[in-house]
């Protein structure tokens, strides 16, 4: 890869998969500008309300289980051709809802297109990325996640001036990056792995390493190829995917989902004006949440990107393991002690500690240790798992905040980041600069 040219060609299709990333990150947050218009005009009850709004996450979770099917039945390429699709359908159903029930499914089909492009899109982007350039590529994934959440503060922003009609319009606009991205999509070459392990399409699959590696020999890429079916076609003591011989990266991807969602990340982002108002801060709440915490994330993500191809996954995970317990347990003293005034500290230095740790190694990682038969299936267990743990979490924080004081909460998250660096340092592997089918190898998934 010494030549810039097919590295830069590699960084389009990368790009063009992460803005997957981008649209589920505006998506997400997207509804904060319009959900008080909508429960207004609507008259909506606060249970009917909720139930609007939550629509999408749970169209995540279904999205997550499900993904997995059509990335491996009809190809990665096509997958993110229809999240694409269901992107637009969602955004155009959201801006020109004639009443609730039309906007509960347009959210619930965003809600499945952002949890199917949490399997597809860093699946693609590890399968056709060479091994030393793999974490920064794929996790340009989670970058555009931080930044389709910034850009939808921003549009909100914007448009909130715009008649009675704005939150249409807030809502509505995800259809153009939508629209861009889909189109994009279809200029993407399918994965290789896909090609030669799935279809049997060696040829094909030739023709694609030969534009990743075009500096290699034929020789040099039907060895690439013979590897890949290798892997690909070699038994397991079962074949299937819950298997004990797969049993390494099965409780790899659900313990980096689980301990991702128990520091408390969705619970800080989604109820950062809650936390704050507890100190005091009262209107500066929002300011700080939008942009504070905002700007933290994507500025430390960079950081995170720029580091997992030099230091590792695994030094990531400790680096973001001990801040998150240090920032974690000092805001939970902040709090017994009522010493308000270094609790926002604490939080960004929360976020940025999430942001070049878990946030930046999670769709790295799940990418990368399932075998090539089984990786839409692990990448879809990992992504399930996530947003199982991040719904439970978000539905049960408001409840734990009432029943318990917040450095009691606090000290909770604490203690889970505690057993995280336990689980780094006795269980995580360092995934730096190898191949996925030495990857498969080193967690003795297959021979030598």
């Amino acid at each position: 890869m010494s030549q810039s040219s097919p590295l830069a060609k590699i960084f389009f299709w990368s790009i063009t998969s992460a803005l997957a990333g981008f649209l589920f990150g505006f998506d997400t947050v997207v509804i904060s500008g319009a959900e008080k218009t909508v429960q207004a005009l609507w008259h909506l009850s606060s249970a009917v309300h909720g139930l609007a709004i939550g629509m999408a996450l749970w169209g995540t979770v279904v999205g997550a289980l499900i993904g997995g099917w059509p990335t491996d039945r009809f190809g990665r390429k096509k997958t993110l051709i229809f999240i694409g699709m269901l992107y637009i359908v969602s955004a155009l159903g959201c801006g020109f809802a004639p009443e609730v029930y039309t906007f509960m499914i347009a959210r619930f089909l965003g809600g499945i297109g952002i949890g199917m492009s949490t399997i597809a899109a860093p699946l693609f982007i590890s399968e056709i990325a060479p091994p030393e350039y793999r974490g920064r590529l794929a996790g340009m994934f989670q970058f555009n996640i931080v930044f389709g959440i910034i850009v939808a503060y921003a549009s909100n922003a914007l448009l909130a001036g715009t008649g009675e009609n704005a939150w249409r319009w807030m809502l509505g606009v995800a259809a153009f990056p939508s629209a861009i991205y889909t189109l994009f999509c279809f200029a993407l070459p399918e994965s290789p792995r896909w090609l030669i392990g799935w279809k049997n399409d060696r040829a094909g699959g030739l023709d694609v390493l030969s534009l990743i590696y075009p500096n290699l020999s034929r020789a040099e890429i039907e060895a690439k190829a013979d590897v890949i079916a290798e892997a690909a076609h070699e038994k397991t003591s079962t074949g299937g995917f819950w298997s004990w011989h797969l049993k390494t990266p099965i409780l790899l991807a659900f313990l980096v989902a689980f301990f991702n969602q128990l520091s408390g990340i969705n619970a800080v982002l989604y109820f950062a004006p809650r936390i704050f108002e507890m100190t005091g801060l009262g209107e500066k709440a929002a300011l700080l949440q939008s942009i504070g915490i905002g700007v933290t994330n994507l500025l430390f993500t960079f950081v995170g990107l720029w580091l997992i191809d030099r230091l590792g996954r695994r030094t990531l995970l400790y680096i973001g393991s001990f801040g998150y317990i240090i920032s974690l347990g000092v805001c939970a003293w902040a709090f017994f002690s009522q010493t308000y005034s270094i609790v926002p500290i604490c939080i960004f230095a929360f976020i940025a500690s999430h942001a070049v740790g878990q946030g930046a190694v999670i769709w790295v990682l799940i990418s990368e240790i399932f075998p090539n038969r089984h990786r839409a299936q692990g990448q879809a267990f990992g992504c399930s798992t996530h947003w199982v743990f991040a719904a439970l979490l978000t539905t049960f924080f408001p409840a734990m905040v009432t029943a318990f004081a917040p450095g009691y909460v606090f000290l909770f998250f604490c203690f889970m980041m505690v057993l995280q660096l336990v689980w780094v340092k006795t269980m995580v592997p360092e995934t730096k600069g190898r191949s996925l089918e030495q990857i498969e190898h080193d967690l003795g998934l297959r021979d030598a």
